[in-house]
């Protein structure tokens, strides 16, 4: 009865396990998601800080894996060594994922401070095809159908503005239900009506919420593997001892 027992917890520690690789890869997709949103708009960030909770959990997400792939060989030994790495590991995954889980808490409430030079790259903008920054702007407005810092007004405030007699806005704020726009001011209904910082700011969210509730099931599953380990070092079988030269 107790070694079915026992072959049973084996069996459901090794289908744990399996779903340890598919938090891991969950996981390791919010930091990817994170990096590559920074990336294309690094331009508008003070710091790379808010990279530090996404770098986290992509260590996190490959010490997942490697825990699940010793879990799933551990159900077939029975190794108090390979129990005991099984659950330090568990530890350090639990650690790696509440410090990224904090650090995407801290930064989600601090975005406003950290998109600060986003203000200054509309200011420098020029127009031109040739000028990085004013590329990255138009691409911004476009990808994210919005106008400005705040909304279209933001441009009425810039020296590029002043620079068309006061009547245009990029044609990358231009709404794209309506072909004939082409970028006046006389005709605001044809912009997009949200700023870009909010928009930014949005997908920023997205990818730091995550991270910070993707720490919840990674914590479950440890809670309950780490019972599961304990009950099968209960049931861990004594050597069978005996007094030496004795037949």
């Amino acid at each position: 009865m107790c070694r079915q027992r026992r072959t049973t917890f084996k069996t459901i520690l090794n289908l744990l396990c399996h779903s340890l690789w598919v938090l891991g890869i969950a996981v390791g997709l919010s930091g990817v998601y994170l990096v590559l949103k920074w990336k294309q708009n690094s331009l508008f960030f003070s710091d790379t800080y808010i990279t530090l909770p996404a770098a986290l959990t992509l260590v996190s997400a490959a010490f997942l894996l490697a825990t699940g792939c010793l879990g799933s060989w551990l159900s077939q030994r029975d190794s108090v060594c390979l129990q005991g790495l099984f659950v330090y590991l568990l530890v350090v995954v639990f650690c790696l994922e509440s410090t990224a889980s904090v650090l995407a808490y801290y930064h989600s409430t601090k975005l406003d401070a950290e998109m600060a030079p986003l203000t200054g790259v509309f200011q420098n903008y020029t127009g031109s095809s040739q000028d990085h920054n004013s590329r990255i702007v138009d691409s911004m407005q476009e990808e994210f159908q919005c106008c400005g810092v705040h909304d279209y007004r933001d441009w009425l405030k810039m020296s590029w503005f002043n620079q068309t007699g006061g009547i245009m806005v990029p044609r990358s704020c231009c709404n794209t239900t309506f072909t004939s726009c082409n970028g006046t001011v006389q005709q605001p209904w044809k912009l997009y009506s949200q700023g870009c910082q909010v928009k930014l700011e949005r997908v920023l969210n997205l990818g730091l919420s995550f991270i910070i509730w993707g720490f919840i099931p990674v914590f479950v599953m440890e809670v309950v593997l780490v019972l599961m380990v304990a009950e099968l070092m209960k049931q861990q079988p004594f050597a069978d001892y005996h007094v030496l030269g004795e037949k």
